[in-house]
């Protein structure tokens, strides 16, 4: 019996067999846990759905948005994150931001985005073989979040390997030993953060993210030092890894389905709705947990007070009450309802920038090079959360 809390259940492949079934027999299903209370697993597209759309009653403040219950350091923490704010606190601390993530503001990042896939598949055809997930993908979202926030260039890499173990901390691979400068990446990445803050602070403004977020009204005024450490983990942990994740998941579907290779190659209209497919199919984040606040019923299961409550997009994604043939890739899918950036009041705030950075991306490595191939097996990371590869070898021909 495959356990949902087990890693090691996820490092071959997400269990799509099992989920399946258990959405044809037990949509909403109990999971135990070892040593501490088990959860709710929600797997139907619908289901999930409700779920986000009832913040009061599924709250993320609550008990936090991982399915292990966290130390009361930890989960006070992770409360001043924005993904882990109920109403209407979330309200308060998301309208500031939203004029800055509008489709239109960020459309207009076309050039700048180019510009900066340009160079990196500049560098990636001078190798030619190369580990694309940290050597290629990683570079994009580094890039675009350090110059959108105004972070200093010279700290990016690190900020990108803060970013990956704290979306990866099951993985050895990627926490272990004792670096002291990334053993700990949410503290040092916090205390990085105010650190920041106060230089910032004591300097004329700029027109950057980071000039808005300190500047902000976030209901009761700006916003402490710990809560724009714990904001500013959020906020640059998912730009960086999740989208890393996205583009180098999209490359293996493309390597894995070669006609619809060539169907982009050939029409590059086709792009965005291939982004959509990736999205779908290779989803960053296996789930986000929720916690009820009183005693309520979800497809005729009941669900008492203070139980776990997580929504498996890796699930929902190929409901089969949704999509034909779900667990085919295919970049022709139309409608696509994909869940991958949520769906109610924690709807992704950066969906238009990643959906952007996704299309450029695609574009310019498909003009780029003429042929994608593996040189090795593709490796996944060790985690019940982070749906994404930790090794991707590839060889890129232009």
């Amino acid at each position: 019996m495959i356990q949902l809390w087990d890693p090691d259940a996820f490092v071959e492949a997400p269990p799509h067999e099992f989920l399946a079934e258990l959405r044809r027999t037990q949509p909403v299903y109990w999971q135990d846990m070892p040593d501490q209370p088990g959860f709710w697993a929600v797997l139907k597209h619908a289901d999930l759905t409700a779920v986000a759309r009832e913040p009061v009653l599924f709250s993320a403040s609550e008990g936090g948005v991982v399915m292990e219950n966290l130390d009361e350091a930890g989960l006070v923490g992770m409360r001043n994150m924005l993904l882990a704010m109920d109403p209407p606190r979330h309200v308060d601390y998301r309208r500031p931001l939203v004029p800055s993530f509008k489709a239109k503001v960020i459309g207009a990042m076309d050039g700048q985005i180019r510009a900066i896939c340009r160079g990196i598949m500049e560098v990636a055809r001078e190798q030619r073989e190369l580990e694309f997930v940290h050597e290629v993908a990683a570079h994009l979202p580094t890039q675009v979040i350090g110059e959108l926030v105004g972070l200093p260039r010279e700290d990016w890499p690190r900020i990108q390997a803060w970013a990956e173990r704290n979306t990866s901390g099951q993985d050895t691979e990627i926490t272990g030993g004792d670096d002291a400068e990334y053993g700990d990446a949410n503290v040092n990445m916090a205390m990085y953060a105010i650190e920041l803050a106060a230089r910032r602070r004591a300097e004329p403004p700029r027109e950057d993210l980071l000039s808005l977020i300190l500047a902000g009204n976030f209901g009761a005024g700006p916003m402490s030092d710990v809560e724009f450490g714990s904001f500013f983990v959020q906020l640059i942990t998912a730009a960086n890894d999740t989208t890393k994740s996205m583009l180098s998941g999209g490359l293996l579907a493309l390597i894995e389905h070669p006609d619809q290779q060539a169907e982009l190659r050939a029409d590059h209209a086709l792009i965005p709705g291939a982004v959509e497919e990736v999205l779908r199919y290779a989803n960053p984040l296996h789930y986000f947990r929720r916690t009820a606040t009183a005693d309520t019923v979800l497809r005729d299961t009941k669900i008492a007070e203070g139980d776990k409550v997580l929504m498996y997009y890796t699930s929902a994604n190929r409901d089969e009450d949704v999509f034909d043939d779900p667990q085919v890739f295919d970049i022709h899918r139309s409608p696509n309802p994909q869940l991958s950036f949520g769906i109610g009041e924690h709807f992704c705030l950066g969906a238009h920038l990643a959906r952007l950075e996704g299309r450029i991306f695609f574009e310019e490595l498909l003009d780029t090079f003429a042929t994608f191939e593996l040189t090795g097996e593709p490796r996944r990371v060790r985690s019940n959360l982070n749906n994404g590869l930790k090794e991707l070898p590839v060889r890129l021909a232009a």
